[in-house]
This record gives structure tokens, sequence and C-alpha cells, in this order.
């Protein structure tokens, strides 16, 4: 990290983008594609390992199979919402494809985010989602076997907060069908 972000003082004098700057910036070739806009401030995303990989797949195949038809899953595509520009791992959107020819989605009916190495940022994208109206936001950490629900979004944030582990079921509020068993998704070979 750099020494002035150590300093509080100093960080809380940052200037943050707004999107539309965000956007002026990688038209013109200024932002690669590992980055995203998160509450006014460019992030570099962690390169994907093989089993964050595996588990966003596992949720993509079980999404499908209960996904209406007047929606559709989209993988590390853009929601612009009013300060961010997150890429969620998962996003199923309400609409048709087609409704987003000229503009990114600016809410999702559910996201998912697997965590390994970006727990902590994972974590602080809930209130994003929550500001951006997102029925639930399923944060998955592989590595401490938990898997955190947040449902109710509200200006504050979202008002249920439900962290599951092992063999608990968890079943989505907001997409019928939705379900999975933590320990099952969480497997990998010994």
């Amino acid at each position: 990290m750099s020494p002035v972000l150590e300093h509080p003082e100093l960080r809380e004098s940052l200037l943050p983008l707004s999107v539309e700057f965000y956007h002026e910036m990688g038209r013109l070739g200024q932002l690669g594609e590992d980055v995203e806009l998160l509450d006014g401030f460019v992030f570099k995303k962690m390169p994907k390992s093989s089993l964050h990989e595996t588990i966003v797949r596992r949720c993509a195949r079980l999404l499908l199979q209960c996904l209406p038809q007047d929606c559709f899953l989209v993988k590390e595509s853009p929601l612009t919402l009013a300060y961010s520009e997150p890429e969620p791992d998962l996003a199923v959107i309400a609409g048709e494809e087609e409704d987003f020819v000229l503009r990114h989605p600016d809410t999702a009916l559910l996201v998912i985010e697997v965590a390994i190495s970006t727990v902590q940022r994972d974590r602080t994208k809930a209130g994003i989602y929550a500001l951006a109206k997102v029925g639930e936001y399923w944060l998955i950490e592989p590595e401490s076997g938990k898997l955190t629900v947040y449902r109710q979004p509200t200006a504050a944030g979202f008002e249920i907060v439900t962290t599951y582990s092992g063999r608990d079921m968890i079943k989505s509020t907001i997409l019928s069908g939705f379900q999975l068993e933590v320990a099952e998704l969480l497997r990998w070979p010994v």
C-alpha cells in the first residue's frame, strides 16, 4: 500500500470519481479490464483462482435451472449505480438482454460474490448493493466455509443478514427454486 494511504487524514482528502468520469477514462483507454469503481474509487480486481471459478460455475449452473423467463444471468458484468460500478461474479437481472444494449443494469434481483482474497472488500459491497436495491446479496467465503445472505435492502443497508455454514440449506426468497447446501457448494477433492 502507498504510504499516503496509511494516514487516515490523507485518505479523507482523496477525491472520488463520478461514474461518468470513470466511463470516460475507460473510453480513453486509461483503465484496464481489471478494475471496478466502488463508492467513487477505482479498485484493482484480484486474479481469479481455480477454486473461485469452480464455485462461480456451480452457482451459475444452479441459477440457470430455476431462472424465470423474464430474467437473465450475467457473469462479471457491470451494474451502473450512483457512485459505483461493481462487477459481481454473478447477477440475476430482471428484463430482457435487449433492454440493456445501450446501458448497464442499475440493480439486480440477486448478486453473488465469491470472496477468497477480497473478503473485506466484498463485505463492504453490501452497502453498495443495498443502495441499489439488490433483492439479495450472497457472499460466499470458501476458505472459512461460510455463506452470508443479505436481504431486505434499505438506504441504511440490508435489514437481514444471516450467515450459514456446513450442512445448512439456503433458499432464496427472491428466486423460487434456487437453493443450495453450503457444504455441497464448497466441496472440493481431498
